[in-house]
């Protein structure tokens, strides 16, 4: 489960005015949850959201009362600011997590909160992972949120757009959260470092330690305090080096959820950068698809589907490449077939490039879908049924192979497209080749 800024997996719903509550104290709760921010004051980053007289800032200081959805990577503040808000004066909290609530657990709350809008008192519903609602679960918040009776605040990791029904949606603020900067990582950790809340300043860590959290952290400051804990936790003398970090931090994890927009935002840029023949940006969102685990089978499907439409006749041979990479995945598997993506990866962003072949079946396919699909000449059509020498079929057909060219005049299309260029080679590598040669051919078979 993608967590939140400072989200602690033990949260337990609160059901009153104030913060959330959390099982534990002191030094067995996780430095992450300690270290919370408890004011605006204390959050870093997300500016943009932040300034005098937005919708988030006056949510958080109670004038508020749109519904939102925090949309953003883990680690960015979407629980940390749902904390906020319920703290606003006049507001009840209550907390449902995706994963474990259903139908029923929201129109429990819904019933309470609607009792306590008698009494003049609002209630703040946070979802946790709202993305992960059903449609039916979507539907069952929309006359609440509609008509106030809940303030919702959604959080999630995944484009909205994708994820949450459009009558939800269009009754929300769609907010979305950017990763933070190391700048912001390493305010983080400093006051971690000093704050009586976190280590309070028994510890002292070196800035090449500071920079290497900041590297692995990758704009999550939950992930950055819980490396930052772990390596204060594994230190004899109250010292933190880098040397100390590499070895209680086993390696960044990547940031990429193989069901949300993280997937499709990586395997866009993977796709880009194969058409850019920016090898080494190809090679880097392999990487990051392969230590997240996506299904090999889904890379190669790209890489083969890529060899067509962006290589094309430039390089016929880098489909043959991507199809024996499929075929490694299928018959050997992971890891070792890793070397077979990236081979096919290295040979698709470095061929020479060319649209022509998704460019033909585009044209052609847009010719057919106004209706320029004439009858088929009746030389070509099948003669070999009982009946087809008397309707006309096949006859008159002239046999290429009967040539000693291979190649002679004949009419192929249907009558009203006589003469149409669909395949428009260019003078990108093999296509220099094959161009010429397609003008020719063309002007035998119309007999030019």
């Amino acid at each position: 489960m993608s967590e939140g800024l400072f989200e602690a997996p033990t949260a337990e719903p609160a059901t009153g005015g104030g913060t959330v509550e959390f099982r534990g104290a002191g030094d067995h709760v996780p430095l992450a949850v300690r270290m919370r921010p408890a004011s605006l004051d204390e959050v870093v980053g997300q500016r943009h959201l932040l300034g005098a007289g937005s919708p988030l800032r006056r949510l958080v200081e109670g004038s508020g009362a749109a519904s939102v959805l925090l949309y953003g990577p883990p680690g960015t503040g979407k629980t940390t600011l749902a904390s906020l808000i319920s703290q606003a004066t006049g507001r009840r909290f209550e907390a449902l997590s995706a994963l474990s609530a259903g139908v029923k657990e929201v129109r429990a709350v819904i019933d309470i909160a609607r009792r306590r809008l008698l009494a003049g008192e609002q209630t703040v519903l946070f979802i946790d992972e709202v993305h992960r609602f059903s449609k039916t679960q979507q539907d069952a918040l929309l006359a609440a949120v509609e008509n106030r009776v809940v303030l919702l605040v959604g959080a999630t990791t995944e484009n909205p757009s994708f994820s949450v029904v459009s009558p939800l949606l269009s009754r929300s603020l769609v907010l979305q959260l950017k990763s933070l900067s190391d700048n912001d990582i390493r305010a983080v950790l400093r006051r971690a470092i000093e704050d009586p809340r976190g280590l309070a300043g028994e510890y002292t860590v070196s800035d090449a330690a500071l920079d290497h959290i900041v590297r692995i952290a990758g704009g999550d400051a939950r992930r950055a305090l819980t490396a930052l804990e772990a390596s204060a936790e594994s230190s004899l003398d109250g010292t933190v080096d880098v040397d100390l970090v590499e070895a209680s931090v086993d390696k960044a994890a990547v940031r990429y959820d193989r069901a949300g927009d993280q997937h499709y935002d990586v395997i866009s840029a993977f796709i880009k950068s194969l058409r850019g023949s920016d090898v080494d940006a190809a090679l880097h969102y392999l990487a990051r698809m392969i230590s997240a685990g996506e299904d090999p089978r889904f890379i190669a499907r790209r890489l083969m589907i890529q060899a067509s439409e962006d290589v094309g006749m430039a390089d016929p041979t880098a489909l043959q490449t991507a199809v024996a990479a499929a075929q490694v995945v299928q018959l050997v598997g992971m890891p070792e077939a890793q070397l077979a993506l990236t081979h096919a990866t290295i040979h698709v962003a470095t061929a020479p490039k060319s649209g022509a072949v998704a460019a033909a079946i585009g044209a052609a396919l847009a010719d057919i879908g106004k209706g320029k699909a004439g009858a088929v000449p009746p030389h070509l059509r099948d003669g070999h049924y009982a009946g087809a020498a008397r309707l006309g079929n096949a006859r008159g057909y002239q046999y290429p192979h009967d040539h000693h060219d291979g190649v002679l005049t004949q009419q192929y299309p249907p009558d009203d497209l006589v003469g149409t260029d669909y395949y428009r080679p260019t003078d990108h590598g093999y296509e220099r080749e094959v161009g010429p040669r397609v003008t020719k051919l063309r002007r035998i078979v119309r007999g030019q």
